[in-house]
């Protein structure tokens, strides 16, 4: 063990001669910056005290030693995180473009924040209404009807078994072909919706959107104006909740798919996450280039129906287990170089413990650290409150 023993009455003095005073360990990102206050112990060992480096110190684990200016703190065993603090948005995911494929007259539009569900209208064209139908992989762009065979049939049919039009053993929902029982089941749709039962589906008569349900951000068209085939008619979102977060690229690799997260709402509560997406196109901006980090909310409800809100996020970029740790505002930093920790032992005596740093949980305000002898319930010695 490389310790050495100090009385328990320190003398203050101040460095030899000559020699600098050591520096602290390099600043890690969202820091407050720390207070060096320099000592030197009995026996001539030079360190120096790392004193309030964190706002939220941990500080439910210290007694404080009114007379020395000192208290005292518990080596503990458990987990520790790391954790990237970043500002995100919070909002809806997905943008999608509704893009007409009819002409006539706007007779009816929806209004911004409607929820439209599937098999229902989006919005109304000649008194007649263009349906919302679930689909990813090919856009509506051609008349169907029986006998026809595509990508576009197979979405159909699935959309008409989804919708409960028909059961899985009279359409099979991954089939690409237009059978006697598509035609039935387009029917009862039609019937449904107020449209002719012709069992066709006409071209710009339904649209394929990726979502079960659209949230309306934006309506292009005009009540009475016309609606011209090819253009964007309204904008969309899904209806699940989102953060964005602008991420610094050089800081890409410290956030991975999975990672847990911590989100503060406008209202100062907090709710968790998770990163869904990790982007991998850099955005170039004013002052710095990013990726977009996208988290899903574990409980969607509490973070209510703000849109495009500021939140907070602290992300959970590492995790140890059954770790020794102390406050940070415990570590010595040596003269020579490393870091220690002042021991009070049983006798009231105290020695300096030679210790290697892990993570650092700025959140709890402590780091992981080992040493030779260092054991959980030791007391160590860290600045009086």
């Amino acid at each position: 063990m490389s310790t050495t023993e100090i009385p328990t009455e320190k003398a203050e003095s101040a460095p030899p001669p000559g020699e600098q005073e050591p520096s602290p360990r390099p600043r890690r990102r969202g820091r407050a910056a720390a207070v060096i206050v320099a000592l030197v112990a009995a026996g001539g060992v030079g360190v120096v005290a790392i004193t309030q480096p964190f706002d939220n110190r941990a500080s439910d684990t210290t007694v404080s030693d009114g007379e020395s200016g000192t208290g005292t703190a518990k080596v503990a065993e458990g987990t520790l995180s790391s954790r990237t603090q970043q500002n995100g948005t919070l909002g809806y995911a997905g943008s999608y473009s509704v893009v007409n494929k009819v002409d006539g007259t706007v007779t009816k539009l929806p209004t911004v924040g409607q929820v439209i569900h599937q098999g229902k209208p989006l919005y109304w064209v000649d008194g007649k209404p263009v349906i919302l139908l679930k689909g990813k992989a090919t856009p509506a762009y051609r008349e169907l009807s029986r006998g026809m065979e595509g990508a576009d049939v197979k979405q159909l049919n699935a959309a008409l078994v989804e919708l409960e039009y028909a059961t899985d053993e009279q359409i099979d929902p991954d089939s690409d072909y237009f059978s006697r029982n598509t035609r039935w089941a387009l029917k009862k749709l039609q019937d449904d919706v107020g449209l002719e039962e012709t069992g066709k589906l006409s071209l710009g008569q339904a649209l394929f959107l990726p979502v079960e349900e659209i949230r309306v951000t934006t309506v292009d068209g005009v009540r009475g104006g016309s609606a011209v085939p090819g253009k964007p008619i309204l904008q969309g979102s899904s209806t699940s909740r989102q953060v964005t977060v602008e991420l610094n690229a050089s800081q890409q690799s410290d956030v991975k798919t999975g990672d847990k997260v911590t989100i503060t709402l406008p209202d100062d509560s907090t709710t968790p996450g998770v990163v869904s997406s990790v982007g991998k196109v850099a955005k170039q901006g004013e002052n710095k280039t990013t990726i977009d980090v996208k988290i899903k909310p574990t409980k969607p409800k509490a973070t209510g129906r703000l849109d495009k809100a500021p939140v907070q996020v602290a992300i959970v970029s590492r995790t140890v287990k059954n770790v020794l740790s102390v406050p940070v505002d415990g570590l010595l930093a040596l003269a020579g170089g490393g870091y220690a920790v002042e021991v009070v032992k049983a006798d009231g005596t105290r020695e300096l413990v030679t210790v290697e740093t892990g993570l650092f949980d700025d959140s709890a305000g402590r780091v992981e650290v080992t040493g030779s002898g260092l054991k959980a319930g030791q007391s160590i010695v860290v600045p009086g409150q």
